[in-house]
């Protein structure tokens, strides 16, 4: 791969646009990190590992959240063109950066912290290996590896239209601790996520699912929680 990328960068002050080495095997965050370094100082991003773990380089590229790292640019590229922008449905702190909080907020909200359950007075917290083929299990362990990138948050078509729906990670955290049986909080998690900005709010348009850099299925853990509202609670979901 030779030649020139045109790479459009969404920036504070409005798109720039940048000439860019194009090289073998090149990630989009090579080419950001490559314009940060050799043409403007003052670009922001955000980026920690490098190797797809950490998911903080994750922004918008032509049009689609992604995680930078992972993504080469001559798989995404448009005859030879970029555009970056910061993730969507997030206030901007500067050029490529999010705020995050509002993001995890949403977690919190939707109780999203392990909140170990009580014994029987006299009894020793149980906190014995839960079988791993039990389906319990099984539920919890689908979504568990769910990093918090944000890029679910993102493609949803709910957040961006319902800045109040919890959206898809926080809904998945919750469907992965309905699922641990050492959990206590059942309950009141249940009410927490449902109702107009919790899980009933979503429309299974799939958008979550289909970007998931880890493979998850943010929409089939939305549909679980329905389901279990359902069964609880028939015609109050959940009191929400």
């Amino acid at each position: 791969m030779e030649g020139t990328l045109t790479v459009k960068v969404a920036r504070s002050e409005g798109p720039v646009e940048y000439q860019v080495p194009a090289r073998a095997n090149q990630t989009v965050l090579d080419v950001v990190s490559y314009i940060q370094r050799e043409l403007e100082p003052g670009l922001a991003y955000r980026y920690a590992c490098r190797v797809g773990m950490c998911g903080s380089c994750a922004m918008t590229v032509n049009g689609r959240p992604r995680w930078t790292c992972r993504t080469h640019v001559a798989k995404v590229a448009r005859r030879g063109v970029l555009e970056l922008a910061p993730l969507a449905h997030l206030p901007v702190l500067r050029d490529l950066v999010t705020d995050m909080a509002p993001f995890f907020e949403k977690w919190r909200k939707a109780l999203g912290h392990f909140r170990p359950r009580e014994a029987p007075e006299g009894e020793i917290p149980d906190f014995a290996l839960i079988p791993p083929a039990s389906p319990e299990r099984q539920q919890a362990d689908a979504g568990i590896e769910c990093i918090g990138c944000g890029v679910c948050h993102a493609a949803c078509d709910i957040v961006g239209w319902n800045p109040d729906y919890l959206g898809p990670a926080a809904l998945n955290r919750a469907w992965t601790l309905v699922n641990d049986l050492r959990d206590g909080a059942g309950a009141e998690r249940l009410a927490a996520v449902a109702g107009d900005a919790g899980c009933h709010a979503c429309h299974s348009t799939q958008s979550c699912t289909a970007v998931c850099v880890k493979g998850l299925d943010p929409a089939a853990a939305i549909a679980g929680l329905k389901r279990r509202i359902f069964w609880q609670d028939p015609f109050g979901w959940g009191g929400g």
